[in-house]
């Protein structure tokens, strides 16, 4: 079934619930399993990364994220802004590594998702289990998932079914709204 398809069946997504394609049979282009690509990010990691290590959810005040974030950094995750397209230098990074949420660090996404799509944003056609939250956005009148970080609240950006094989998704994030972490000697 189609992602598209299946958002249909549902009313939408309420934020807190993780999207999620655990078990997918499919194999990546290497040959790598859909579920061995999520389930072993952690030896991307350099060791000693300074990342989330749970996905207890954080809150903090408008003033404090101001303090802790760039203005487009804030921009983006506390104010589901979008940068331009073509302005972020991850959508050249090519090294291996664990790309972490801007606002609390929490892994999202390894170098093994990602993919380049042609829009201008750094994409991925998978996830890290368990790190994103979806809901439904109608700013462009014709509805999208939109995705946020489940600890922070972050917003990373939308998922379409436009995505490469196996799972056929693209996850289209600001690039601003990630901190790339490259394996020890990557």
């Amino acid at each position: 079934m189609r992602r598209r398809d299946f958002l249909g069946t549902l009313p939408s997504i309420p934020l807190g619930w993780a999207l999620s394609r655990q078990g997918f049979a499919a194999a990546a282009a290497d040959g790598t399993s859909i579920p061995d690509i999520q389930q072993n990010w952690k030896r991307l990691l350099a060791p000693g990364a300074n990342v989330a290590a749970t996905t207890a959810p954080i809150t903090k005040t408008d003033a404090e994220w101001k303090q802790l974030l760039t203005p487009a950094q804030f921009g983006v995750l506390r104010q589901e802004g979008t940068e331009r397209p073509f302005t972020s230098p991850l959508n050249g990074e090519k090294r291996a590594g664990v790309f972490v949420c801007a606002g609390c660090a929490l892994p999202l996404f390894t170098s093994q998702m990602k993919f380049e799509s042609g829009t201008g944003w750094p994409s991925f056609f998978t996830l890290i289990p368990g790190s994103l939250a979806t809901k439904e956005d109608f700013k462009l009148i014709v509805p999208r998932s939109e995705y946020h970080c489940v600890r922070c609240g972050g917003h990373q950006g939308h998922v379409f079914d436009d995505g490469p094989a196996p799972t056929g998704l693209r996850y289209c994030n600001n690039g601003v709204a990630l901190k790339f972490i490259p394996q020890k000697g990557a």
